[in-house]
Protein backbone atom coordinates (compact mmCIF):
# COMPACT_ATOMS: atom_id res chain seq x y z
CA UNK A 1 0.00 0.00 0.00
CA UNK A 2 1.03 3.56 -0.57
CA UNK A 3 0.01 6.34 1.37
CA UNK A 4 0.37 10.21 1.02
CA UNK A 5 1.70 12.22 4.22
CA UNK A 6 1.06 15.90 4.14
CA UNK A 7 0.91 18.62 5.96
CA UNK A 8 2.64 19.50 9.31
CA UNK A 9 5.21 16.82 9.19
CA UNK A 10 8.70 16.97 9.52
CA UNK A 11 9.10 14.72 6.18
CA UNK A 12 6.06 15.01 4.04
CA UNK A 13 6.02 12.54 0.90
CA UNK A 14 4.09 9.12 -0.55
CA UNK A 15 5.33 6.12 1.90
CA UNK A 16 5.05 2.32 1.56
CA UNK A 17 2.92 1.16 4.57
CA UNK A 18 1.51 -2.34 5.53
CA UNK A 19 -2.32 -3.37 5.58
CA UNK A 20 -2.30 -3.28 9.46
CA UNK A 21 -0.93 -0.26 10.15
CA UNK A 22 -1.84 2.59 12.07
CA UNK A 23 -1.61 6.43 10.90
CA UNK A 24 0.25 7.61 13.62
CA UNK A 25 3.41 4.54 12.37
CA UNK A 26 3.28 6.05 9.29
CA UNK A 27 3.63 9.48 11.04
CA UNK A 28 6.67 8.19 12.58
CA UNK A 29 7.96 7.07 9.49
CA UNK A 30 7.62 10.71 7.99
CA UNK A 31 9.83 12.01 11.00
CA UNK A 32 6.90 12.85 13.20
CA UNK A 33 5.43 15.82 12.91
CA UNK A 34 6.26 19.37 13.39
CA UNK A 35 5.89 21.99 16.93
CA UNK A 36 3.49 23.56 14.67
CA UNK A 37 1.19 20.51 14.27
CA UNK A 38 -2.86 20.22 15.29
CA UNK A 39 -2.93 16.76 16.58
CA UNK A 40 -6.98 16.93 17.99
CA UNK A 41 -8.08 17.11 14.36
CA UNK A 42 -5.96 13.82 13.35
CA UNK A 43 -7.03 10.04 14.13
CA UNK A 44 -4.14 8.66 14.70
CA UNK A 45 -4.72 5.29 15.67
CA UNK A 46 -6.69 4.73 12.48
CA UNK A 47 -6.11 1.99 9.87
CA UNK A 48 -3.96 3.05 6.65
CA UNK A 49 -5.57 1.91 3.35
CA UNK A 50 -3.71 1.97 0.09
CA UNK A 51 -3.63 5.85 -1.89
CA UNK A 52 -4.99 7.49 1.75
CA UNK A 53 -4.07 11.01 2.12
CA UNK A 54 -2.80 11.60 5.70
CA UNK A 55 -3.16 15.30 6.43
CA UNK A 56 -1.99 16.85 9.08
CA UNK A 57 -3.46 20.69 9.68
CA UNK A 58 -1.31 23.14 11.36
CA UNK A 59 -2.41 24.38 14.55
CA UNK A 60 -5.41 27.09 14.31
CA UNK A 61 -5.84 25.79 10.46
CA UNK A 62 -9.53 25.75 10.18
CA UNK A 63 -10.41 21.97 9.16
CA UNK A 64 -14.32 20.71 7.82
CA UNK A 65 -14.64 17.89 9.37
CA UNK A 66 -14.33 16.06 12.77
CA UNK A 67 -10.95 15.24 14.57
CA UNK A 68 -11.95 11.21 13.40
CA UNK A 69 -11.24 11.74 10.20
CA UNK A 70 -7.26 10.82 9.12
CA UNK A 71 -6.76 11.55 5.69
CA UNK A 72 -8.02 14.19 3.30
CA UNK A 73 -7.36 17.50 4.60
CA UNK A 74 -8.20 16.25 7.07
CA UNK A 75 -7.88 18.97 6.31
CA UNK A 76 -8.29 15.67 4.36
CA UNK A 77 -8.70 12.69 7.07
CA UNK A 78 -9.89 14.69 6.55
CA UNK A 79 -11.95 17.57 6.45
CA UNK A 80 -13.43 16.42 3.59
CA UNK A 81 -15.41 13.90 5.35
CA UNK A 82 -12.97 11.43 4.10
CA UNK A 83 -13.96 8.25 4.61
CA UNK A 84 -12.05 4.98 4.47
CA UNK A 85 -9.17 7.26 2.71
CA UNK A 86 -11.76 8.50 0.08
CA UNK A 87 -12.01 12.33 0.15
CA UNK A 88 -15.86 13.20 -0.09
CA UNK A 89 -16.41 15.96 -2.98
CA UNK A 90 -19.63 16.70 -1.38
CA UNK A 91 -17.89 18.28 1.82
CA UNK A 92 -14.00 19.17 0.59
CA UNK A 93 -13.08 22.18 0.46
CA UNK A 94 -10.64 23.62 -1.87
CA UNK A 95 -7.08 22.97 -0.65
CA UNK A 96 -8.65 19.27 0.04
CA UNK A 97 -10.07 18.56 -3.27
CA UNK A 98 -6.54 19.44 -4.34
CA UNK A 99 -5.16 16.50 -2.47
CA UNK A 100 -6.80 14.53 -5.14
CA UNK A 101 -4.85 13.77 -8.47
CA UNK A 102 -4.52 16.09 -11.43
CA UNK A 103 -6.90 18.39 -9.42
CA UNK A 104 -5.13 22.21 -9.11
CA UNK A 105 -6.24 24.92 -7.99
CA UNK A 106 -8.96 25.77 -10.61
CA UNK A 107 -10.43 22.29 -10.65
CA UNK A 108 -10.86 22.81 -7.11
CA UNK A 109 -12.48 25.76 -7.65
CA UNK A 110 -14.87 24.47 -10.44
CA UNK A 111 -15.72 22.09 -7.99
CA UNK A 112 -16.67 23.86 -5.43
CA UNK A 113 -18.77 26.54 -7.73
CA UNK A 114 -20.76 23.30 -9.39
CA UNK A 115 -21.69 22.35 -5.77
CA UNK A 116 -23.13 26.23 -4.85
CA UNK A 117 -24.67 26.39 -8.24
CA UNK A 118 -26.18 22.90 -8.54
CA UNK A 119 -26.06 21.39 -4.58
CA UNK A 120 -24.19 18.18 -3.71
CA UNK A 121 -23.02 15.36 -6.34
CA UNK A 122 -25.64 12.33 -6.21
CA UNK A 123 -22.64 10.03 -7.44
CA UNK A 124 -18.85 10.34 -7.91
CA UNK A 125 -19.84 9.91 -11.94
CA UNK A 126 -21.17 13.65 -11.74
CA UNK A 127 -17.64 15.18 -11.32
CA UNK A 128 -17.38 14.62 -15.21
CA UNK A 129 -20.01 17.43 -15.51
CA UNK A 130 -17.10 20.05 -14.48
CA UNK A 131 -15.46 21.71 -17.37
CA UNK A 132 -12.11 19.30 -17.93
CA UNK A 133 -12.60 16.59 -15.78
CA UNK A 134 -13.06 13.57 -18.63
CA UNK A 135 -13.06 10.11 -18.59
CA UNK A 136 -9.24 9.93 -18.10
CA UNK A 137 -8.93 12.38 -14.97
CA UNK A 138 -12.02 10.41 -13.51
CA UNK A 139 -10.32 7.02 -14.11
CA UNK A 140 -7.30 8.77 -11.77
CA UNK A 141 -10.01 9.68 -8.92
CA UNK A 142 -12.57 7.26 -8.97
CA UNK A 143 -10.55 5.08 -6.05
CA UNK A 144 -9.99 8.61 -4.00
CA UNK A 145 -13.12 10.06 -4.11
CA UNK A 146 -16.82 9.54 -2.25
CA UNK A 147 -20.26 11.28 -2.05
CA UNK A 148 -22.11 10.86 1.41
Amino acid sequence: MIVDVKGAIKQPGVYHSNQNERVIDVIGRAGGLTDNADQTQVNFAAHVQDEMVIYIPAKGEVSTGSPGNSSASIGSTNGAGAQGGKININKADENELQNLPGIGPSKAASIIQYRQENGLFQNIEDLKKISGIGDKTFEKLKDSISVQ
